[in-house]
């Protein structure tokens, strides 16, 4: 059984805080107002979730679930989307994103009997697959936007010899796609050695057995490579089309990229 934390043990965090924002100040990044709120806010969200969750898990599975299931894709659809605010229908197409991943991941974990449909597991899991994939869509809306915007001339040279907007955008598609997945490649490659996953460390201080952990830890980490790559697959081949319009050209200014829709 895991020993619990005392309120006056967590007090002693405020130490980890204090070295950011110590680094901040002394060479004057301007983030120390960043850092506080970052802290609070990161605080008092988990502290309301815990409460929250505490709630749900008590719950039939078949109302807790679909209530904290929903919450978490339309907060992750709300800050995927600030990536790319300036694209016409960017929430519709990263929140469908998300549901289809979601559904997909779960199907195949309760189809296999990975998971059981129960709050307690279903919830905390999903949230690991709900988050990576807002990470994912971020990042392949935000370089895909710097992709169109450093190769304008060489897209405009291949529009005007007459390649379609799918053929002139393939470079940029492949150089996104690579953007978003090189980061979870890394920690595949390096997970076990270079660090103890989240979910394996936490079962283990739990008392489940490392072996269980580990087996535990390849379902979501797993799963996690697969969702991100669906993702960001996903949202790069939605969006890609808005910078050209109607008449196969480019879309140059956020003016005209908004106008599209």
């Amino acid at each position: 059984m895991t020993p619990e934390i005392s309120n006056q043990s967590l007090a002693f965090l405020i130490i980890f805080v204090i070295v950011p924002l110590t680094l901040s100040y002394y060479y004057q990044l301007g983030l120390s107002k960043s850092v506080i709120w970052s802290t609070i806010r990161g605080t008092l969200q988990l502290f309301a979730i815990g409460y929250l969750l505490t709630y749900l898990f008590d719950l039939p599975a078949l109302i807790g679930i679909p209530i904290m299931v929903s919450i978490m894709i339309i907060v992750a659809t709300f800050h995927a989307r600030q990536k790319g605010k300036e694209l016409p229908y960017a929430w519709p197409i990263i929140f469908v994103g998300l549901i289809a991943v979601e559904i997909s991941v779960l199907s195949l974990w309760l189809i296999t009997d990975m998971v059981q449909f129960r709050p307690s597991e279903v919830i905390p899991m999903s949230g690991m697959i709900i988050g990576n994939s807002m990470v994912a869509m971020g990042l392949a809306l935000e370089r895909m936007k710097s992709e169109f915007k450093e190769n304008n001339g060489r897209l405009l040279a291949a529009l005007s010899l007459g390649a379609e907007p799918k053929q002139a955008s393939h470079l940029i598609v492949q150089r996104t796609l690579n953007a978003a997945l090189i980061p979870n490649i890394d920690q595949l490659k390096t997970i076990g050695l270079v660090k103890l996953p989240g979910m394996m460390t936490g079962l283990i201080l739990g008392g489940v057995e490392p072996v269980m952990a580990i087996k535990y830890q390849l379902v979501i980490s797993l799963s996690i490579f697969s969702s991100v790559s669906l993702s960001a697959m996903f949202v790069t081949l939605a969006m890609y089309r808005f910078f050209f319009n109607k008449n196969k050209q480019l879309l140059e200014t956020e003016e005209e990229i908004r106008s599209r829709s």
